[in-house]
């Protein structure tokens, strides 16, 4: 019951990043509001790569961030940034599939070097709390980038601004 839960929700928010990742063109990509923040293709890398996190939460009882090693990939272009974000889209719902349900409530912790980052608490909780919310996060500050850059943002939980705007003036005119 749980597991289906989280795979509804896995798979509907999938589609909400799919649309966002379809709302950034290349020429943004560089982009980024000061010199400590990721570019928005940096970050829409980082937003695809939290999907390949799945596997170490479901099948690790604990995750080493001092042994953890990003690639961010080919962030040249949203096509390749894509192709990753449909790779570890694929990967999590494999790897959350046929997961056994009593393992959801089993204890999941993150450390580097020793030192606790994230103590103990159920796998359905480090799911919703960190990998699902951490999503959420990211995309929040891809359609502010967005913005930034004058580029339209979709909605994702019902019309965003630009599309409300679009049908106000289509209704007036």
């Amino acid at each position: 019951m749980i597991r289906e839960a989280l795979m509804g929700e896995l798979q509907h928010e999938a589609e909400n990043t799919r649309k966002l990742f379809d709302a950034i063109p290349d020429d943004v990509l560089s982009y980024k509001p000061n010199d400590f923040n990721w570019s928005i293709g940096e970050l829409a890398a980082h937003t695809a790569e939290v999907y390949s996190w799945w596997d170490s939460t479901l099948n690790q009882e604990v995750l080493e961030m001092s042994e953890y090693k990003y690639d961010k990939g080919d962030i040249s272009s949203m096509q390749s940034i894509k192709k990753k974000l449909e790779e570890n889209i694929a990967n999590a719902a494999r790897h959350l599939q046929n997961y056994p349900e009593e393992k959801l409530m089993e204890h999941w912790s993150m450390r580097s070097n020793g030192h606790e980052l994230m103590p103990p608490m159920p796998r359905a909780q480090v799911i919703r709390g960190f990998l699902m919310n951490h999503l959420y996060h990211h995309r929040g500050e891809l359609i502010a980038y967005l913005r930034a850059n004058g580029k339209k943002v979709p909605g994702l939980y019902g019309p965003s601004y630009e599309e409300q705007m679009a049908a106000q003036q289509q209704t007036s005119a």
